[in-house]
């Protein structure tokens, strides 16, 4: 996130696109109800009709995979009538001239064509947006998840740089993560290509400077493999073994049938978890760790908030921490790698990490602190690009709409999207063990809307079998207001009827997230 949750407040419009807030992000959520009923105006652009609607000025229904083509609408219109930050545009980015001579084309009637959306309410949205003094966008999963999700979160980029609303309070471009760490887990380094703080593995620099941290030599140049291409390497039986910690990928992975296989075909598989799952279930060793309560380190949050984390309850007997566990196997391994505690580790991860240098326990005892911090003297950085972005000037990317990887057809005539309930997390391996949840959310269901459901002659608990060119599932339909005609919702949580052997694994080039958000399906009655 550019800016903060509590901030959200201090917005003077919020545009919300592929995020279900109330129900995925439900405490962030209230910070958007509380702005609403200070006279703040949201706007939804959303396939569903999720609950946040209730408190919309507006809801925008665009046609799943179409993104690019209303934000491109949007700045069509704000540069057409001359709404846009001329100052900032002029002071602190680049390439608009690129950018205007793409959206020309993009007219309101046209992108209504692409995307579902009346014109009035495209022209509506991008004068409310231009000239509100500050506007947030926030969004999830519903961005991402696409064969285009990189350029869908650059164009919201670019919208937000056009009207000028980064770098101020109230403004700013925020994505909402899924789980308390998983911002934590890419500022440590959790991804292919790079160190800790997004630092590169190519540069010869910064790889000099982890192998004196480290005291070692030779550190690869050549990045990783990202976790999506894991599997297909699996499969073709490149990749040999596999560690997987704190993920259930059996119920969370696209094209569920292939990727069983996959992890079928490894020679060893290594799972670390806090419960038995799906996963655990194939492993050839399984190492019990501990949970987010039985031990002590920090946490760092969606808005790049570093926080302490303490211990609460006592593990138990046989469970280690998961710093200890990596410890203990890269000591057999040749390497010696010991720690007394966290607070150890956090030290290391200071000295090695720019943005948290000025971060210590001591200072975050009470209260957690923004990155980046670069020193003991510094406040920290609730929003960023206040002054300049990253690299200078933003820049401007000219990106034209793509269609979805999979198109409805005679034989699929639904569009599938799929995301989560309130009373669940993920998948299941800790919500499902709480018997309050199960009864709030006991099963899987295929929402559909009361027109497609008349249609097929079909009503509320009926099963269904659901169908893609990839698997099938059976589950209980339950018509609903929050679904519009053509599409369909499914949640992923549950294992006994996975959405996930429905979806497609087709992959954003850039990012390499698959296509979870549009398939193509059928629904039948179950025999």
């Amino acid at each position: 996130m550019t800016n903060t949750i509590a901030d959200l407040e201090t917005s003077d419009l919020i545009l919300v696109t592929g995020s279900n807030t109330t129900e995925n992000h439900p405490v962030l959520s209230t910070f958007m109800k509380r702005a609403a009923l200070k006279g703040k105006k949201i706007y939804v652009v959303d396939p569903r009709r999720i609950k946040l609607v209730d408190l919309a000025e507006k809801w925008l229904r665009p046609n799943p995979g179409t993104d690019i083509a209303w934000i491109n609408g949007l700045m069509h219109v704000i540069i057409k009538e001359d709404l846009h930050d001329k100052a900032f545009v002029e002071a602190r980015t680049e390439n608009f001239d690129a950018l205007k001579e793409m959206v020309a084309s993009y007219t309101p009637e046209h992108v209504a064509e692409i995307t579902g959306i009346a014109a009035e309410d495209i022209i509506a949205l991008a004068r409310a947006f231009a000239k509100a003094p500050a506007a947030a966008i926030c969004y999830c999963m519903g961005i991402t998840q696409h064969t285009c999700g990189t350029d869908n979160v650059k164009s919201l980029a670019n919208l937000s740089m056009l009207c000028g609303h980064l770098g101020k309070p109230g403004g700013g471009v925020n994505p909402l993560r899924g789980q308390n760490n998983v911002q934590g887990a890419c500022d440590m380094g959790g991804l292919p290509n790079v160190f800790t703080a997004y630092q590169s593995v190519t540069s010869d620099e910064i790889r000099q400077s982890y192998e004196k941290a480290w005291n070692v030599s030779g550190l690869p140049a050549k990045p990783g493999i990202p976790v999506t291409e894991m599997i297909e390497k699996a499969y073709a039986g490149e990749f040999k073994s596999m560690y997987v910690i704190g993920e259930n990928p059996m119920v969370s992975d696209p094209d569920l049938n292939h990727a069983e296989k996959a992890l079928a075909n490894l020679e060893f598989l290594v799972v670390q978890d806090i419960f038995q799952t799906e996963t655990t279930a194939m492993a050839d060793v399984v190492l019990p760790s501990l949970c987010w309560a039985e031990k002590d380190g920090t946490f760092s949050n969606t808005e790049r908030r570093v926080q302490r984390v303490r211990k609460a309850v006592n593990a138990p007997e046989g469970t280690r921490p998961d710093w200890d566990i990596i410890c203990d196997i890269a000591r057999r391994m040749g390497y010696e790698m010991q720690y007394e505690n966290s607070h150890e580790i956090f030290k290391e991860i200071c000295a090695v990490t720019p943005s948290y240098r000025g971060i210590t326990w001591e200072r975050i005892d009470k209260k957690g602190i923004h990155w980046p911090c670069p020193d003991e003297s510094h406040p920290g950085t609730p929003i960023l690009h206040t002054t300049q972005f990253t690299r200078g000037k933003g820049l401007f990317h000219a990106i034209e709409h793509q269609p979805p990887a999979e198109q409805v057809s005679d034989d699929y005539p639904f569009i599938l999207t799929t995301g989560r309930v309130l009373y669940h997390y993920h998948t299941r391996t800790m919500t499902m063990r709480t018997e309050g949840l199960n009864q709030m959310s006991p099963e899987c269901f295929v929402e559909i809307s009361k027109t497609d459901a008349k249609k097929l002659g079909l009503d509320t608990g009926a099963l269904v079998n659901v169908s893609s060119r990839r698997g099938k599932i059976s589950a209980k339909l339950q018509v609903s207001h929050k679904a519009v005609e053509g599409t369909i919702f499914i949640p992923f949580h549950f294992a006994q009827a996975a959405a996930n052997k429905l979806t497609n694994a087709k992959l954003d080039p850039t990012a390499k997230i698959p296509e979870l958000k549009v398939c193509a399906i059928n629904i039948e009655p179950a025999a």
